[in-house]
């Protein structure tokens, strides 16, 4: 009889080395368990027992039958990752740990696989294979990126590759986004956006949050060691995945700031069928009538003041206000206005001139690219143009100017002092209910935040 049993160890042996070794090893580990949890049993004061050797036969029946099973389950792998630009269809499937000529050859030419690859990167990838020799097979890919431009806010596409006993197929199909509120909270050690990036929030939010209190705090000289800020805001999430197009993030729903020891709070409310916009804990609106800037974050590389000319090379008054950003970078319309010109016009270079209510102008030159034509009526925030260095321009920038009854004045004095609409009677209470949350909220993100900075103030 234990011949026969070694004999079936050793055919079982020789036919599964990896599930014996794995079966070995389990065995092992049991036994390794076993001594710890007895050993602390015995104590140093105990006389020394005697050992006692029990050989006792292990019956392992069917083992071979087991074993087989083993072998012949199929295994079937799953793996994530991201489109990259530079992807091909093989280096995608290479990445994701496949070898299917097939699968690759499907990627490059079914019409609806190929726009795999196509658009932007970054989209989120989810590979089902089977278990082959030499790598994977493909069993399933499903790709999730941004939809069409007109629903690119809402929704997302999704393309599912797919095998069965007919071989390889593709569907796309559009599916809505779902969203998820986050908070997030950090403290200016140096700039917005250092703090922004140590609180792990996304650049859409941090953007979003200059441009909420563009008008109330400037961002460049006004800004303090030791302010800090809390934030309500959306994730979008493409089926229960964050996205990683349009940095992932939807809208800011709330925000609250403390620079240098007073509170600014902004909170989202949309009232009826009326566009939405951020208004303070009174009612009061954030959104002005002019936004602070053209560009949605930049740096100012010239302000409203008298200036040493780079071209000219004489001191001069600059009346108007140089953002500093990459060729190429959206330029949008402060206010709500009619293109007044757009072309080349001497220095300017690329220019466009709008024209706005109450005898108030705003000039966009040097761009590189003009996206409106004259006469065209144009909302705050829409794109004219694109930043570049046409003109008179030494690098890539953009030169704007804000004109009253054609004369010259600071761009950011008009952001802080215009026109702001407010919360009607009718909807007062729902905004105050939608407020009283908000501030709760706030209140749980940036708590031990708030309470360090105002005992520092102190």
């Amino acid at each position: 009889m234990a011949r026969n049993w070694m004999a079936r160890a050793e055919l079982a042996l020789r036919h599964h080395p990896r599930a014996i070794s794995a079966a070995v090893m389990t065995l092992l580990l049991g036994s390794t368990v076993t001594a710890f949890g007895v050993a602390p049993l015995t104590t140093l004061d105990s006389p020394p027992q005697s050992t006692v050797l029990i050989d006792q036969p292990i019956a392992l029946d069917h083992l071979t039958d087991q074993l087989q099973a083993l072998d012949e389950h199929a295994l079937e792998l799953h793996r994530n990752d991201l489109t990259r630009s530079s992807d091909t269809a093989d280096s995608l499937l290479q990445r994701l740990g496949l070898h299917d000529p097939e699968a690759a050859r499907f990627l490059r030419e079914d019409p609806v696989a190929r726009t795999i690859l196509s658009g932007r990167a970054g989209k989120l990838v989810h590979v089902r294979s089977e278990d082959a020799p030499g790598g994977g097979r493909l069993a399933e890919l499903v790709v999730r990126g941004p939809a069409p431009d007109a629903e690119s806010t809402t929704h997302f596409n999704r393309i599912t590759v797919t095998r069965d006993a007919d071989g390889l197929s593709a569907r796309s199909e559009l599916r809505p986004l779902e969203r998820d509120v986050r908070l997030g909270a950090g403290r200016i050690e140096s700039s917005l956006f250092a703090a922004a990036d140590e609180a792990r929030l996304p650049d859409a939010i941090t953007m979003q949050l200059a441009e909420i209190f563009g008008a109330d705090i400037d961002f460049r000289r006004e800004l303090r060691k030791g302010d800090s800020f809390s934030v309500v805001y959306e994730t979008l999430l493409a089926d229960g995945e964050p996205v990683t197009w349009n940095s992932g993030s939807g809208r800011v729903l709330a925000a609250r700031f403390l620079n240098a020891g007073q509170s600014h709070e902004a909170i989202w409310f949309q009232e009826g069928d009326q566009r939405g916009a951020y208004f303070g804990p009174d009612g009061q609106s954030k959104l002005r009538l002019f936004l602070s800037s053209p560009l949605a974050f930049s740096r100012v590389t010239s302000g409203f003041a008298m200036r040493f000319h780079p071209i000219h090379k004489t001191w001069r008054a600059h009346l108007g206000v140089d953002y500093g950003a990459p060729t190429g970078t959206p330029v949008r319309a402060v206010g709500e206005g009619t293109v007044d010109f757009a072309g080349v016009q001497n220095g300017y270079g690329k220019v466009v001139v709008l024209r706005h209510s109450g005898n108030r102008n705003t000039v966009y030159a040097h761009l590189s690219r003009i996206d409106v034509r004259q006469g065209q009526r144009v909302e705050q925030g829409s794109h004219i143009g694109a930043v570049g260095a046409t003109g008179w321009a030494t690098g890539p920038h953009l030169h704007f100017e804000f004109k009253v009854g054609g004369q010259h004045v600071d761009p950011m004095k008009i952001a802080r002092s215009s026109e702001a609409m407010q919360i009607s009677a009718a909807a007062r209470a729902r905004f105050q209910a939608t407020a009283a949350e908000a501030q709760a909220r706030l209140a749980i993100a940036g708590g031990p935040l708030e309470r360090l900075t105002a005992s520092r103030m102190e």
